[in-house]
């Protein structure tokens, strides 16, 4: 936010005497505990407790992406909010200038009532021998009092409207400081959830967490064979559109990069923050969060979907990838990993939305 926004927004609380801090600090993640020697002796776990681990695990991280998207939620409201008391501090700004030099006419049309001696224009135009003069004086009379009507209608519209801006900006000041309190929770949870996996491989000697890793891959290796054995990508072959292309090969261009929860790149990305941003540089803007993307964007059959395409992941569509071809999606998986491409039907695919084609859900 830069000095004259903040500005703007300090002349509004000013009016509306509702003085908050704004804005909370980002906290950043120490990094996991170095995994413990083991000691002579100590045996590893069996394959069956990893297993449980492993979907412990995917749990906690699942758990971490649905209040990711909270946090994106929050932290894309605040800003529009934000944007909305810029505006009326500014047109509180004007309209205390306005009525400033309203009040100043005001008080001149007074001293010049005084200077005639304190009699209004009508007592001048009765003491008026001259015919002439008293034709004149009628008009002049007239339009004196058109112009003070207007004066004073201008004067009661300009206070009306700088109490209704107040009253709006004290509203919106209000509604960013919730926003601030369900950022700030939504981002407890993402630590929480990521602190208590973290402390949970952290517990396992290395070559349980080797082993914990290809648990991770066979599990999704069994789920993209899966669904390629259903034959579906004998029917998949849309061909992307030039915006698509442009939204692949940004998306593509990441790979390798870390994730980050709440990142919108250019160095780190969570997994909305990388589609999002990959449409953007496609010249789409389309929502920042994964459930905004399946509820605002036309949704497409799987069959019908086409590189630059986006697939909304988990019944609660807390996880997002782009369709790049061939049964393969680049995506930002989650804590821990970088963007890579995967498998189209390596997690559970709740639907395919479409941002270059329509703007609502079908």
């Amino acid at each position: 936010m830069g000095t004259g926004k903040r500005g703007l927004i300090a002349t509004a609380v000013a009016v509306v005497c509702a003085v908050t801090v704004l804005a909370a600090p980002g906290t950043a993640f120490a990094n996991p505990t170095p995994s413990p020697t083991p000691s002579a002796g100590q045996t590893l776990a069996p394959a069956k407790d990893l297993e449980a681990v492993r979907k412990k695990l995917d749990k906690l991280y699942r758990a971490a992406a649905r209040a990711t998207d909270e946090y994106n939620a929050a932290d894309e409201k605040a800003d529009k909010q934000s944007t909305q008391v810029v505006e009326l501090a500014k047109k509180i700004v004007k309209g205390q200038e306005k009525l400033r030099k309203l009040k100043d006419r005001a008080g001149a049309a007074a001293a010049a009532q005084y200077r005639g001696g304190g009699l209004p224009p009508e007592a001048h135009l009765v003491l008026s021998d001259d015919p002439q003069d008293f034709l004149d004086g009628a008009g002049r009379v007239r339009e004196g009092h058109h112009a003070t009507k207007g004066l004073l209608g201008e004067l009661t519209r300009t206070q009306e409207d700088l109490e209704q801006y107040a009253k709006d900006a004290s509203a919106q000041l209000k509604k960013l400081e919730a926003g601030r309190k369900a950022k700030a929770a939504a981002q407890k949870k993402i630590e929480k959830q990521i602190a208590q996996a973290e402390k949970l491989e952290s517990a396992l000697q290395k070559e349980e967490q080797e082993r914990l890793a290809e648990l991770e891959t066979e599990a999704a290796n069994k789920a993209q064979t899966a669904w390629l054995d259903s034959g579906i990508l004998n029917e998949i072959n849309g061909k992307a559109s030039e915006q698509g292309k442009k939204a692949v090969k940004y998306a593509t261009a990441q790979i390798g990069k870390p994730y980050q929860w709440g990142a919108e790149g250019p160095r780190t990305y969570d997994c909305s923050g990388l589609t999002s941003q990959a449409w953007i540089s496609a010249g789409r803007g389309i929502p920042r969060t994964s459930q905004e993307q399946w509820k605002q964007l036309r949704h497409i059959d799987v069959q019908d979907m086409r590189p630059g395409d986006l697939i909304i992941y988990f019944g609660d569509a807390s996880h997002v990838a782009m369709y790049i071809g061939d049964g393969a999606i680049v995506h930002a998986p989650r804590p821990g990993r970088t963007v890579t491409i995967a498998g189209a039907g390596s997690m559970p695919i709740l639907g395919v939305v479409r941002p270059d084609a329509g703007t609502g859900p079908n």
